[in-house]
């Protein structure tokens, strides 16, 4: 083959995976202006903190200091029965005794000194792979942890963002599906912008032995899990978790942060709020917010930010909106927006 075949060749076979465009018998190479890979590099440490962790949907205040500092993160594994639906009950496994696990807040530069415990009544060894960790297996190697025992080892913030993490002990599915996933978020240099409220929202489908609203204790099915048919899918780790006196609040005016993400293991998120429009919607910190956004996909293992003003008061019902997830197997959550009614913007004819 000529040089000149042979170079037409790999132009065509590159062109057709994507990796360059030919025009005219030019070849396009994508721009790098925007592009650049950057070199990350390890700030000066100073001093040391104890991560603040709070029971979701709450999260940990924002972070006002201006360095970078060693983080000490101790999280236990947790394996307990608990409520997943009226008089139903399911053998959870969990980080830090909930569903989702402990929201996790560090800086940009941080060293995180992390410290996994698995409780000695537990049966199984665990272990944790945080998406936010630059190394092999996100730390899940490093953290295989028998009952009663605890393991450290240790990482450097570099990028920020919101990410998610799981245990990844085999079988993986099992244990993410037994609800061990949770959040962590690396705030930049700068920090976020402020707003009133924000709140930690993570779904998660469960593949039960019995059918949904089948009553008693129900363990794990694998046989539903492989053919991801859930019994229940559901925002932090129960149906109503979200509603009633645990809903969220806001007040007409307010600026809500929703942190959202997908433990999965199987079902991407067709996240929606019914009754707003998510102005900010952000697919990682740092990228260019998308506007005006009237649904937003998570991906399982994956996360995205959300921020609106609520106008009017009301109800605002969170849902995933592959909407039979929501209404018939509990993918759903409330907001609830008290204040002024603004009849420019909504109004009831009473009449």
């Amino acid at each position: 083959m000529s040089t000149t075949r042979h170079n037409g060749h790999i132009q065509k076979t590159l062109a057709s995976i994507g990796l360059i465009a030919v025009t005219a018998g030019a070849i396009l190479v994508p721009s790098t202006d925007d592009a650049t890979i950057p070199v990350r590099t390890t700030p000066e440490i100073r001093g040391e903190e104890a991560a603040v962790l709070v029971v979701p949907p709450n999260v940990p205040p924002p972070i006002t200091r201006d360095h970078a500092t060693k983080v000490i993160i101790n999280l236990e594994v947790v394996e307990t029965t608990k409520r997943i639906a009226d008089g139903v009950e399911y053998p959870f496994w969990t980080f830090g005794g909930d569903v989702p696990g402990n929201f996790l807040r560090v800086r940009e530069g941080d060293l995180v000194e992390f410290h996994l415990r698995n409780h000695e009544t537990s049966v199984v060894p665990h272990n944790i792979d945080l998406h936010a960790v630059t190394g092999p297996g996100g730390g899940a190697k490093a953290t295989f942890t028998l009952p009663g025992n605890e393991s450290v080892f240790s990482f450097t913030a570099l990028n920020p963002g919101l990410y998610v993490y799981h245990c990844a002990m085999a079988p993986v599915g099992m244990h993410i599906a037994n609800g061990m996933y949770g959040l962590i978020l690396v705030e930049p240099e700068g920090g976020l912008e402020p707003v009133d409220h924000e709140y930690y929202v993570m779904q998660g489908e469960f593949y039960l032995q019995g059918g949904v609203g089948e009553q008693g204790y129900q363990s794990f099915s694998y046989e539903k899990a492989l053919a991801e048919n859930p019994t229940y899918v559901v925002f932090n780790g129960e149906v109503g978790s979200l509603t009633g006196d645990r809903a969220l609040t806001a007040r007409t005016g307010e600026t809500i942060r929703l942190f959202v993400g997908n433990g999965g293991p199987n079902l991407v998120s067709s996240f929606h709020v019914i009754g707003e429009i998510f102005d900010n919607v952000y697919t990682g910190i740092g990228s260019t917010p998308t506007h005006n956004v009237q649904t937003t996909l998570v991906p399982a293992g994956g996360a995205t930010i959300v921020e609106f003003r609520v106008e009017v008061p009301g109800n605002l019902i969170m849902v995933d909106h592959s909407i039979f997830r929501a209404f018939d197997k509990g993918a759903l959550g409330m907001i609830n927006v008290t204040g002024d009614d603004r009849p420019l913007i909504f109004d009831v004819d009473r009449d």
